[in-house]
């Protein structure tokens, strides 16, 4: 059972009584975020009382920033007026010369660039939906995306359109490197379209990872997109405002706001965060071009002078780990996000001391593609407090903890994790079965994740299918990776059940060494791991696995690889 070593909360009544202040101060009538209630699709709900009707609206309030820049990657440079009026010339060009109109599916297949970027924001502008397809998806799966959302255009790069260059999808398709260039010349003078558009209008298609049959769509709207915005926003300034009341501020003069995007722009990590809520804030947004490369991830740090960056998955392991990690400045940085799986105590630290300017700024939350991203957040000296927490509710947002037959259970029980919020999905497309087995009564979410609620703190132990049953005892596999993770000479690792004659199951291990560590001794690794753990907890079959663990593009390891149940994903640049 994963568990908190901290006390529940060692706030003062004076730091309880700020929070709780701001709080009122924020949301409260009059606020800048002040809630209200509101039907969404037919239930009550706590909303913002005020919001912009679509994203559109929210591209359009970005020309503010004028000539700021948005997106850097390479040698392209492109600032927050310039991007709103390419922007307009490409949906032009979509619509005229591609027909794009409100409720068409645009698929795009391509790897981090500027053209996703303004493809997203231009079919989006005339009320189209986005169909991300993931960009390591084979020949098969990219056809099954096509087809299965109805698209009426694909635009992709050269690279991934030479996998489906056999197959006949039925679709007009635009490749970026010959075709996107006239396209932003198209309308140079033309402004944004103004089809009218609802905040329940579905607005993106993203893909589940797929782990059983087929990948599911998960249908987003525009509410839902915003409502990431809002929140974290909201979120972001509280800590900021409490931080300064509290005289917890940090001292000195802060570089500008500037993003890396390291997580690919067909997941919500990339897409949400980098594309939408950066663009919300004015920040600018570097990315990369090419595999994940940590040296590369470090050059750029240092001279792009970044202040935020997302180690999403085996991302800061990696980065962490490189031996040239103390010849670049670092400096810059002042914020650290986690997210895509559960992020142990021990990487923390090793982020902490990695980015030192970032040591008070480390934060993760728990969401998923049919929660809008949304669900739980924590950071700052709340992760320091709770560091195997995902925190407490997000604003607007509700937790609920099920058994088996769907009843709520008490206080530190397991269960079902369920939430609840504006930003739910409509539905998963054209699968109303699974919507159906999704989405319970009163548009609450079935996670299918295991957790537990302490004093108002979620914690996660594993998800559902991963649970280990040895000998009718249940082992979750998160709170031994955490141990393993923790060891001086472990980069990452996973833990699986293996079918066993006597046991049912028995745990196996499979360990990456960090950088420079020649070999693992897997008996020093197993006394490492039963120092604080049952001994039916520590496993009894390891693998020392020299590359690093197979990640879907999420950042959650590729358990069915592991075991051999699936292969392994098209991981491509």
């Amino acid at each position: 059972m994963t568990t908190d070593k901290t006390a529940p909360d060692s706030k003062s009544p004076e730091e309880l009584k700020v929070h709780a202040e701001v709080r009122q101060q924020l949301t409260g009538p009059g606020g800048p975020f002040e809630l209200t209630r509101e039907d969404v699709l037919g239930e009550q709900m706590e909303v913002f009382k005020n919001r912009l009707g679509s994203i559109r609206e929210l591209l359009a309030q970005s020309a503010l920033h004028g000539e700021k820049e948005y997106i850097v990657q390479d040698d392209r440079r492109i600032g927050y007026a310039e991007n709103v009026r390419i922007v307009a010339s490409v949906a032009a060009g979509l619509a005229a010369n591609y027909g794009i109109g409100k409720g068409d599916r645009v698929a795009i297949l391509a790897a981090n660039c500027p053209e996703w970027i303004i493809t997203f924001w231009a079919a989006t502008s005339l009320g189209a939906v986005v169909s991300a397809l993931n960009g390591w998806w084979t020949a098969d799966e990219i056809q099954f995306g096509v087809e299965h959302t109805g698209c009426k255009l694909l635009v992709g790069d050269k690279k991934r359109l030479e996998r489906i260059s056999g197959l006949d999808l039925g679709v007009a398709i635009l490749e970026i490197e010959s075709d996107f260039p006239a396209l932003e010349k198209f309308a140079p003078k033309a402004e944004l379209p103004d089809i009218s558009l609802a905040e329940d209008d579905p607005v993106l298609i993203l893909f589940t990872s797929g782990t059983t049959g087929r990948p599911k769509g998960v249908v987003v709207t525009h509410r839902a997109l915003l409502g990431f915005v809002q929140v974290n926003s909201v979120q972001g300034l509280e800590r900021i405002v409490i931080a300064s009341k509290l005289g917890q501020l940090a001292s000195g003069d802060a570089p500008p706001p500037a993003a890396l995007i390291t997580a690919p722009l067909f997941h919500l990590s990339g897409l949400y965060t980098g594309v939408i809520m950066m663009l919300a804030a004015g920040t600018k947004t570097v990315y990369r071009t090419g595999r994940f490369d940590p040296e590369d991830v470090l050059r750029l740090i240092e001279r792009e002078k970044i202040t935020i960056w997302s180690a999403l998955g085996s991302m800061g392991p990696q980065v962490v780990s490189q031996p040239s990690l103390g010849q670049y400045d670092l400096s810059s940085m002042r914020n650290v996000g986690f997210g895509g799986a559960p992020t142990s105590p021990a990487l923390q630290e090793k982020m902490r001391r990695a980015f030192p300017n970032s040591a008070k700024n480390l934060g993760m939350g728990y969401g998923l593609s049919e929660s809008g991203g949304l669900g739980a957040s924590i950071g700052g000296d709340d992760l320091l407090l709770h560091p195997t927490s995902t925190g407490r509710a997000s604003i607007t947002n509700q937790i609920d903890i099920r058994d088996d037959d769907g009843k709520s259970v008490g206080e530190g029980v397991y269960g079902e994790i369920h939430l609840r919020s504006p930003y739910l999905m409509l539905e998963y497309w054209n699968n109303p079965d699974a919507s159906a087995k999704t989405l319970k009564s009163g548009r609450w979410l079935a996670t299918g994740d295991i957790g537990q609620l302490k004093d108002g703190y979620l914690y996660i132990n594993s998800r559902a299918r991963d649970m280990i049953l040895r000998a009718a005892e249940n082992v979750y596999p998160v709170e031994i990776e955490h141990r393993l993770d923790a060891h001086p000479d472990v980069a990452e690792s996973a833990v699986i059940g293996v079918d066993h004659e006597m046991l049912g199951q028995e745990v196996k291990a499979i360990v990456v060494p960090r950088a420079g560590v020649a070999e693992l001794d897997s008996d020093d690794l197993a006394a490492w791991t039963g120092e604080i753990l049952a001994g039916f907890k520590v496993p009894s079959l390891w693998e020392i696995r020299s590359e690093p663990l197979p990640r879907n593009a999420s950042g959650k390891v590729l358990k069915k690889v592991l075991t051999g149940e699936a292969d392994d994903d098209l991981i491509d640049e």
